[in-house]
């Protein structure tokens, strides 16, 4: 349940073009925002232009966070995550995921010298980022399974994404119950 449970499927894009890990970022920052401001996380007035995220916000968490060192996990995955900035018009409780695979993979400072192709944000609201602290060595670890990139980067649709990634979470329930 791990990589399904802050992933909203319409938060999967597939054939995304970016042409380098800055621009990886740009975009999870825009999808990041657009999702928030379009999905009822922000308590402003429907009649109001104004938006409660920046695509420049998120951005900037992805980036500072990025600069610490890379977050690529190897064999062509990436986990940028970050803290969202604070915003009293955020009404968001729990972390939030992307999932993005490149059309082409870009160089991302991994530690295996691979390129990245498959992106799996995590944004975590500031109010409640200490309450999911071990959530990313977990995430790290179900990412790390080759079986699982390889159908990921096989699959056709955004519903093969989910499809695949629900399943491998029940896979490993059955496993540990054996």
């Amino acid at each position: 349940m791990i990589l399904t449970e802050f992933l909203a499927q319409d938060n999967i894009r597939l054939d995304v073009v970016a042409s380098s890990k800055k621009r990886v970022l740009e975009l999870v920052g825009k999808y990041a925002a657009d999702y928030l401001n379009q999905q009822g996380y922000c308590d402003i007035p429907h009649t109001s232009d104004e938006h409660a995220i920046c695509p420049l916000e998120c951005f900037g968490s992805l980036f500072k966070r990025e600069k610490l060192g890379s977050t690529a996990i190897n064999n062509g995955v990436a986990l940028p995550h970050a803290k969202l900035p604070e915003n009293h018009l955020l009404k968001l409780d729990k972390p939030m995921a992307l999932l993005l695979r490149l059309e082409q993979a870009v160089d991302y400072e991994a530690n295996d010298n691979k390129p990245v192709d498959l992106i799996y944000a995590v944004l975590f609201p500031a109010q409640c980022c200490e309450s999911y602290r071990g959530v990313l060595p977990k995430m790290a670890e179900a990412l790390s399974d080759k079986g699982l990139i390889k159908r990921l980067r096989q699959a056709e649709t955004s519903d093969d994404i989910w499809h695949i990634l629900s399943m491998s979470e029940h896979e490993d329930v059955e496993s540990t119950v054996e």
